[in-house]
Protein backbone atom coordinates (compact mmCIF):
# COMPACT_ATOMS: atom_id res chain seq x y z
CA UNK A 1 0.00 0.00 0.00
CA UNK A 2 1.03 3.34 -1.05
CA UNK A 3 0.57 6.08 2.09
CA UNK A 4 0.29 9.17 0.89
CA UNK A 5 -1.65 12.63 2.81
CA UNK A 6 -3.87 14.34 0.43
CA UNK A 7 -5.36 17.94 0.82
CA UNK A 8 -9.05 17.66 0.25
CA UNK A 9 -11.37 20.75 1.00
CA UNK A 10 -8.69 21.99 2.72
CA UNK A 11 -7.80 19.29 5.47
CA UNK A 12 -4.94 17.23 5.20
CA UNK A 13 -6.01 13.66 4.98
CA UNK A 14 -4.26 10.34 4.94
CA UNK A 15 -5.26 7.43 2.40
CA UNK A 16 -3.79 4.08 2.15
CA UNK A 17 -4.17 3.35 -2.05
CA UNK A 18 -2.06 2.40 -4.53
CA UNK A 19 -0.06 5.12 -6.24
CA UNK A 20 -2.02 4.28 -9.34
CA UNK A 21 -5.73 3.91 -8.11
CA UNK A 22 -7.81 6.23 -9.12
CA UNK A 23 -8.10 9.75 -6.66
CA UNK A 24 -11.74 8.94 -7.58
CA UNK A 25 -11.28 5.68 -5.15
CA UNK A 26 -9.76 7.50 -2.57
CA UNK A 27 -12.15 10.47 -2.17
CA UNK A 28 -15.38 8.00 -2.25
CA UNK A 29 -13.51 4.49 -0.80
CA UNK A 30 -11.32 6.04 1.67
CA UNK A 31 -12.63 9.57 2.35
CA UNK A 32 -16.28 8.61 2.42
CA UNK A 33 -17.17 11.96 0.16
CA UNK A 34 -20.32 11.00 -2.64
CA UNK A 35 -19.71 14.19 -4.75
CA UNK A 36 -17.95 12.65 -7.45
CA UNK A 37 -18.95 10.02 -9.10
CA UNK A 38 -18.03 7.28 -11.11
CA UNK A 39 -19.54 7.19 -14.31
CA UNK A 40 -17.54 6.22 -17.21
CA UNK A 41 -14.26 5.25 -15.77
CA UNK A 42 -12.39 6.66 -18.50
CA UNK A 43 -12.71 10.06 -17.94
CA UNK A 44 -15.23 11.01 -20.66
CA UNK A 45 -18.12 11.71 -18.97
CA UNK A 46 -17.11 14.17 -16.08
CA UNK A 47 -19.42 12.68 -13.29
CA UNK A 48 -16.17 12.29 -11.44
CA UNK A 49 -14.93 15.73 -12.06
CA UNK A 50 -12.88 17.62 -8.80
CA UNK A 51 -10.47 20.90 -8.46
CA UNK A 52 -7.41 20.19 -8.57
CA UNK A 53 -5.50 23.89 -7.57
CA UNK A 54 -8.91 25.42 -9.31
CA UNK A 55 -8.63 23.45 -12.30
CA UNK A 56 -11.40 21.34 -13.30
CA UNK A 57 -9.83 17.46 -13.89
CA UNK A 58 -11.42 13.66 -13.97
CA UNK A 59 -10.63 11.83 -10.85
CA UNK A 60 -11.48 9.02 -12.71
CA UNK A 61 -8.06 9.14 -14.51
CA UNK A 62 -6.15 11.34 -11.97
CA UNK A 63 -3.91 8.80 -10.34
CA UNK A 64 -3.44 9.43 -6.53
CA UNK A 65 0.28 9.68 -7.12
CA UNK A 66 -0.11 12.44 -8.86
CA UNK A 67 -1.81 14.89 -6.48
CA UNK A 68 1.32 15.43 -4.99
CA UNK A 69 0.55 18.95 -2.82
CA UNK A 70 -2.07 20.00 -4.81
CA UNK A 71 -5.13 20.66 -3.12
CA UNK A 72 -8.34 18.58 -4.05
CA UNK A 73 -11.72 20.04 -4.32
CA UNK A 74 -14.70 18.29 -3.84
CA UNK A 75 -18.76 19.58 -4.46
CA UNK A 76 -19.22 19.08 -0.30
CA UNK A 77 -16.15 21.55 -0.08
CA UNK A 78 -17.54 23.96 -2.55
CA UNK A 79 -20.26 25.07 -0.33
CA UNK A 80 -22.61 23.62 2.11
CA UNK A 81 -26.48 23.14 2.91
CA UNK A 82 -26.57 26.45 5.12
CA UNK A 83 -24.45 28.36 3.10
CA UNK A 84 -24.56 26.90 -0.74
CA UNK A 85 -21.65 28.31 -3.02
CA UNK A 86 -23.72 30.34 -6.03
CA UNK A 87 -23.31 27.67 -8.15
CA UNK A 88 -24.77 25.79 -6.07
CA UNK A 89 -27.74 28.02 -5.46
CA UNK A 90 -28.25 28.78 -9.02
CA UNK A 91 -28.85 24.87 -9.90
CA UNK A 92 -30.96 24.70 -7.06
CA UNK A 93 -33.27 27.74 -8.53
CA UNK A 94 -32.86 27.05 -12.36
CA UNK A 95 -33.73 23.24 -10.96
CA UNK A 96 -31.02 22.19 -13.42
CA UNK A 97 -31.05 18.72 -11.96
CA UNK A 98 -33.57 15.83 -13.20
CA UNK A 99 -31.56 12.39 -11.67
CA UNK A 100 -28.86 14.80 -10.97
CA UNK A 101 -26.02 11.80 -11.30
CA UNK A 102 -23.96 14.19 -13.41
CA UNK A 103 -24.45 17.57 -11.38
CA UNK A 104 -21.30 17.13 -9.45
CA UNK A 105 -19.19 17.19 -13.04
CA UNK A 106 -21.41 20.24 -14.00
CA UNK A 107 -20.94 21.71 -11.15
CA UNK A 108 -17.22 21.75 -10.64
CA UNK A 109 -16.41 22.22 -14.58
CA UNK A 110 -18.56 25.50 -13.59
CA UNK A 111 -16.59 26.36 -11.06
CA UNK A 112 -13.09 26.24 -12.26
CA UNK A 113 -14.83 28.15 -15.56
CA UNK A 114 -15.61 31.12 -13.71
CA UNK A 115 -12.64 30.96 -11.59
CA UNK A 116 -10.87 31.30 -14.46
CA UNK A 117 -13.03 33.52 -16.82
CA UNK A 118 -16.03 34.70 -13.93
CA UNK A 119 -17.92 36.44 -16.79
CA UNK A 120 -18.08 33.84 -19.64
CA UNK A 121 -20.66 34.62 -22.68
CA UNK A 122 -23.50 31.57 -23.00
CA UNK A 123 -21.03 29.85 -26.01
CA UNK A 124 -18.04 29.80 -23.27
CA UNK A 125 -20.44 28.21 -20.92
CA UNK A 126 -21.36 25.83 -23.47
CA UNK A 127 -17.93 24.73 -24.66
CA UNK A 128 -16.72 24.60 -21.27
CA UNK A 129 -19.26 21.91 -20.42
CA UNK A 130 -18.64 20.34 -23.67
CA UNK A 131 -17.46 17.10 -22.12
CA UNK A 132 -19.56 16.72 -19.50
CA UNK A 133 -22.28 14.44 -20.26
CA UNK A 134 -26.10 14.64 -18.78
CA UNK A 135 -28.33 11.69 -20.17
CA UNK A 136 -31.87 13.91 -18.78
CA UNK A 137 -31.38 16.68 -21.19
CA UNK A 138 -31.43 19.66 -18.70
CA UNK A 139 -28.84 21.23 -20.39
CA UNK A 140 -30.31 24.98 -20.94
CA UNK A 141 -31.24 25.27 -17.31
CA UNK A 142 -27.52 24.11 -16.37
CA UNK A 143 -26.47 26.75 -18.98
CA UNK A 144 -28.96 29.06 -17.09
CA UNK A 145 -27.93 28.45 -13.55
CA UNK A 146 -24.23 29.03 -14.78
CA UNK A 147 -25.02 32.52 -16.12
CA UNK A 148 -27.14 33.12 -12.64
CA UNK A 149 -24.05 32.21 -10.68
CA UNK A 150 -21.81 34.18 -12.93
CA UNK A 151 -23.95 37.13 -12.22
CA UNK A 152 -24.22 36.74 -8.27
CA UNK A 153 -20.49 36.62 -7.81
CA UNK A 154 -19.81 39.66 -9.70
CA UNK A 155 -22.19 41.51 -7.20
Amino acid sequence: MFRTTLNVNGVDQAVDAPPDSPLLYALRDDLKLRGPKFGCGLGECGACTVLMDGTAIRSCVTPVSAVGKARVLTLEGLGTPENPHPLQAAFIAEQAAQCAYCINGMIMQAASLLRHNPRPSREEIKSALNDNLCRCGTHMRIVRAIERAAGSMQE
